[in-house]
């Protein structure tokens, strides 16, 4: 059975410097390979880099899969963005791990194919596919945190060896708002992740209204003219010379900030246990179940009225045979 890898990697708040490239350059001959990409395919063998060192070290993005079922994205970003009080809450054994290292946050999110599952040959992703998820948890938005939670979730419940009093007194992280309308990026991440549909809409109808990315401009100019002369030279040296990340999501979250307008996780619910989850997971799957089959019904009931008017307007274009008459 063929083996594939695919393993990508993105620098995005900075190229890598020359001496960067050439350290990277050594764990390939074949990647493609730029100041701010490496890509690479593996038929045989294996990567011969630590992904976990790179990403501390070098990138901001990393995904990996393979079509033995192996998932993993990791995403870099300022613990000034995020820091890591705010992401440890969703962090399970095997969905989500966080870390930090030198003024950044890791986030490793990862699925694992159950022994004996089928081999996946047709499964493709991107790193362009996950990025957009860097700038949401730059802005508040812990919505990719809770899918993780939720994976992990999924997985467990198909665990033999669970006491049911485990799922009782396990409880949801904060539930973040806008679970029912996930963005584009938010999606795929549910998909690369197998999150179980049904327990998504469960844990969904729990959840506020999306959090609002709306910016008061005027409120931002008035903040950011109050900033001292110094910082702002600070900022605008940095950004020319491109020696530190990209002062705007930095300076959007100190606005948030300041002015109390950070998107947070919703409190004011209840959180549910596992257990109400799974069963909330359960009635949301028969109730689908039943719709599904109430529309197969009446797709049959139409089809075989559709067969009879066929048949019906068959019988009247076609003529009578005229009787045979007796010889005389």
């Amino acid at each position: 059975m063929s083996e594939y890898q695919y393993y990508e990697f993105q620098a995005i708040d900075r190229p890598l410097t020359q001496d960067e490239l050439e350290q990277v350059r050594a764990l390939s001959s074949r990647a493609t390979i730029s100041a701010t990409h490496f890509v690479n395919e593996y038929h045989y063998g294996n990567f011969r880099g630590d992904e976990r060192k790179l990403m501390e070290q070098l990138y901001d993005a990393h995904l990996h899969f393979a079509n033995w079922g192996s998932r993993r994205l990791m995403l870099r970003l300022p613990t000034t963005l995020l820091p890591a009080q705010s992401a440890e809450p969703y962090c399970t054994d095997d969905a989500l791990a966080c870390w930090t290292r030198k003024g950044h946050l890791l986030l490793d999110f990862s699925y694992q194919a159950e022994d004996g599952g089928e081999w996946d040959f047709e499964t493709s992703f991107t790193l362009a596919s996950f990025t957009a998820l860097r700038a949401e948890l730059a802005a508040g938005d812990l919505r990719p945190l809770y899918l993780a939670w939720l994976s992990a979730l999924t997985r467990w419940e198909l665990e033999e060896d669970v006491d049911e009093d485990q799922y009782a007194s396990t409880l949801e992280p904060p539930v973040p708002a806008g679970l029912a309308h996930l963005t584009g990026p938010q999606q795929t991440l549910a998909d690369f992740l197998h999150v179980d549909p049904h327990l998504h809409t469960a844990a969904a109808r729990a959840s506020g209204t999306a959090p609002s990315q709306a910016i008061d401009k005027d409120a931002l100019i008035a903040w950011i003219r109050a900033l001292p002369p110094h910082e702002k030279d600070t900022l605008l040296l940095d950004a020319a010379l491109g020696t530190a990340p990209k002062p705007g999501p930095a300076l959007l979250a100190r606005h948030r900030t300041a002015s109390h307008a950070t998107a947070q996780p919703s409190t004011a619910a209840r959180r549910h246990s596992a257990a109400e989850l799974l069963d909330a997971a359960y009635e949301v799957r028969t109730e689908h179940t039943r719709q599904q089959e109430q529309a197969r019904a009446q797709a049959r009931r139409a089809e075989q009225r559709a067969r009879e008017s066929h048949l019906d307007r068959l019988a009247e274009r076609t003529p009578s045979k005229p009787g045979r008459t007796s010889p005389t």
